[in-house]
């Protein structure tokens, strides 16, 4: 059974959610979970000697996936209206694909991530793109 634009943006949400709770239980949990994560040995240690830069870029990045999440639940209809909710849930998409695919240009940018680290968060981008896009095509290009 196929499921509605709605039903798919709300998975959506839910997943950007995730990931970006993820990003919280690395601040929380410390260095290991930094580690853990495949954020790199340069980033636990900087963690570990208490250095501010990984605790507010971790921050960022969950506020970020957290704001996705919103507009996803917004597109939904779950919560109210976000303003430029038609053009935020595209560019999205297009966020969340663009990362999953250009991980080889970006891996040179960042040599402590593991090889793991690119699999999977490449291809949780994959997917969680693939839902958006998704729930956007059937709630609003199939109106």
């Amino acid at each position: 059974m196929l499921i509605s634009g709605t039903q798919a943006l709300i998975v959506g949400g839910a997943l950007s959610t995730a990931a970006a709770v993820a990003h919280l239980a690395c601040i929380l949990l410390g260095p290991a979970t930094y580690r853990f994560m495949g954020a790199g040995e340069k980033m636990a240690r900087a963690v570990e000697a208490k250095r501010l830069r990984p605790t507010l870029v971790t921050l960022a990045i969950a506020g970020i996936l957290f704001t996705w999440a919103g507009y996803a639940f917004s597109g939904a209809g779950v919560i109210g209206h976000l303003p430029f909710t038609k053009v935020v849930l595209p560019a999205i998409c297009v966020v969340y694909l663009g990362r999953a695919l250009a991980f080889p240009l970006l891996k040179p940018q960042f040599p402590e991530n593991s090889q793991t680290f690119w699999l999977v968060s490449s291809g949780i981008c994959l997917v969680i793109g693939l839902v958006h896009g998704y729930g956007v095509f059937l709630q609003w290009l199939m109106l």
